[in-house]
């Protein structure tokens, strides 16, 4: 397939040549009213001058075209691509044998359906997004691609998909980027993915961003059990290592500073009774030991 570039198309002001269309329109509608009030020799003359003139007149009218803002017209000579007019204006250019073709480079929104995807590890889900994307390359749009508009919309879901099947849909592992733990990084990664797959049809990507994010119907009471049985290990693991941290540092603290001595067994005790009520969920009753009483 051969690449198509946007170039600039030969154009100019439309307000140039209306004075010229004006001008022939009317030295011909004057030519053919005369020749009604000439004789037989010299009126049917006269009559296909004005005649002539008049088709010229229609002809260079055919060539005016309008570009609104954000808009860009795409000029074809004999099927061949002549180049672009994108600043906004009303211009003149060859008529008949140019054909033109209109295109928005506005910005646009693509919303795409909830899609059923496996992710990482295998667990079916439910993901959605949104891309903004606009046209920046005209000939691209038009000429290198059927429908740049079905376009996006497949190769955005296409994107979609690979990238839900590359990420976890959660993990609690901090080294692993997941779709719910991390969205920016996800959604950077998503807008590259996009882009690649839209620069033959000379679209730009805005912005990529997941709209909806959830485990599918099926296996969502299951995975939310298990999604809360992992959130609850790893915050166990975090407290008692917390608590590891909170022994050592008063065991270091009572030998350096020799407040007590204590025996291994001793300890052992004390390791305990902070564990249990550092790590324990309810609240600890302390025994107080005033020590023995003799009698």
């Amino acid at each position: 397939m051969n690449s198509i570039r946007e170039k600039a198309a030969w154009s100019v002001g439309g307000f140039r040549i209306v004075p010229l269309v004006v001008l022939l329109l009317t030295t011909g509608g004057s030519l053919i009213i005369s020749s009604v009030t000439l004789d037989r020799i010299v009126a049917p003359a006269t009559l296909g001058i004005g005649v002539a003139i008049v088709l010229g007149a229609v002809l260079l009218f055919q060539g005016f075209f309008l570009v609104q803002p954000n808009q860009a017209q795409v000029l074809v000579f004999l099927g061949r691509y002549v180049g672009s007019v994108r600043e906004p204006g009303f211009y003149w250019t060859l008529p008949l044998l140019i054909q033109q073709r209109l295109i928005s480079l506005r910005v646009r929104n693509f919303n795409s359906e909830k899609l059923k995807v496996n992710d990482a590890q295998g667990s079916p889900i439910e993901i959605a997004a949104v891309v903004v994307w606009r046209v920046v390359d005209s000939a691209k749009a038009i000429f290198d691609v059927e429908s740049y508009s079905e376009f996006v919309a497949i190769q955005s879901e296409t994107a979609i998909r690979s990238l839900a099947s590359r990420y976890s849909y959660d993990i609690y592992d901090l080294e692993t980027q997941s779709l719910r733990g991390n969205p920016d990084e996800v959604a950077d990664v998503l807008k590259h993915e996009v882009q690649t797959r839209l620069e033959v049809a000379g679209v730009e990507v805005v912005d990529a961003r997941i709209t909806h994010l959830a485990y599918a119907p099926e296996i969502a009471q299951a995975m939310l059990r298990r999604q809360q049985a992992v959130a609850v290990i790893a915050a166990k693991e975090r407290i008692v290592e917390g608590a590891m941290g909170m022994v050592e540092m008063a065991l270091h603290r009572l030998s350096e500073q020799r407040v007590v001595d204590l025996d291994e067994e001793r300890k052992a005790a004390m390791v305990n009774n902070l564990l249990v009520a550092l790590v324990s969920e309810s609240a600890t009753q302390p025994i107080i030991n005033t020590g023995t009483l003799y009698t």
